[in-house]
């Protein structure tokens, strides 16, 4: 049907109040599975360390002579491990401009500027604490950096062809010192999941949480002759952060956690007690000295992760979907 003549539309008129709505719609996931699981604690070093120790294989042949003389047994040292503490800060700038005129939203805002940065240094620790990155020692000039959870996971792994783990800056003990070396990517396949949970479980772990990315996550969900061994965890998954399945195994129950902060090519296997957070410095905001027209606020935290026992944890390297 034609418009009458000189009909005035919609489209030639100037004189129209715009419409902007106040609503900021942010869909950034800050959900942070890894820091959500594991404990916190405090150090008061930027270089903390702590001890981890084993118990000697069983030996089903103890037997002593009766009346015989004892000989002292073999003893082992406790391994000696050590991270750095990395300093994290996110930094809001207003001019008084800004925050002086009336916008849509609350983006001009001093505290929602400041609640975006929180949310945001969260996912960035999330995403050091749970990867494969080694740790960097602090020294003048050169920030100090954690290594994260996949680097630590160095002896119950299943890797890809050339693959290999975290090296340790000594023979035996001291900080992770250099990354894993990424193997030939291949499937992951159920078995794998079950050689590395046995793995963990052979060397005293008992891992309850498989940490993964989404398309990972998806696989997972669709292992062959499952079905029946997985469940839905319903109101439990408040208390996983993220945990949409449950996997019976012959060692526990495992929940499969996606997340996106993983490194994408690794599945960490973990026991959630193996694990802190330390802090040196908590969260705090601190307002920056004023120098003209603006108004500064810093948000700063320091903090690196502790692996009590490695081999209570297992990783599956170096697969895709």
């Amino acid at each position: 049907m034609a418009v009458p003549s000189n009909t005035f539309q919609r489209t030639g008129k100037v004189a129209v109040r715009e419409e902007l709505h106040d609503t900021i719609k942010n869909i950034a996931p800050t959900a942070t599975p890894f820091m959500s699981n594991i404990g916190t604690g405090k150090t008061g070093q930027t270089n903390p360390e702590w001890l981890t120790d084993t118990l000697a294989a069983a030996d089903d042949d103890n037997a002593v002579i009766n009346g015989d003389d004892v000989s002292n047994d073999t003893l082992t040292d406790a391994v000696r491990l050590a991270n750095y503490t990395q300093l994290m800060d996110k930094v809001v700038g207003l001019s008084s401009t800004v925050q002086a005129v009336n916008s849509a939203g609350d983006q001009t805002k001093m505290s929602y500027q400041m609640l975006k940065k929180s949310k945001e240094i969260k996912r960035d620790m999330e995403k050091r604490l749970c990867g494969a990155k080694p740790a960097v020692p602090l020294a003048d000039g050169t920030a100090g950096k954690s290594a994260g959870a996949v680097a630590f996971t160095r002896t119950n792994a299943s890797r890809g062809v050339g693959g290999a783990a975290a090296t340790l800056s000594g023979a035996t003990s001291g900080y992770i010192n250099a990354a894993p070396t990424n193997g030939t990517l291949r499937t992951v396949t159920e078995a794998m999941l079950k050689s590395a949970l046995q793995l963990a479980w052979d060397a005293g772990g008992e891992p309850s949480m498989a940490l993964m990315s989404g398309t990972i996550k998806q696989t997972f969900s669709g292992f062959t002759g499952i079905a029946a061994q997985r469940r839905e965890t319903g109101n439990k998954a408040a208390t996983i952060i993220g945990a949409a399945d449950v996997y019976v195994s012959d060692f526990g129950d495992i929940s499969f956690v996606p997340s996106r902060f993983t490194t994408g090519r690794d599945v960490l296997i973990m026991d959630p007690s193996m694990w802190e957070v330390l802090y040196l410095q908590r969260f705090n905001t601190t307002d920056l000295a004023k120098t003209g027209h603006s108004d500064r606020k810093m948000l700063a935290v320091e903090f690196t992760l502790k692996c009590k026992n490695e081999l209570g944890n297992a990783v599956i390297a170096d697969v895709q979907p």
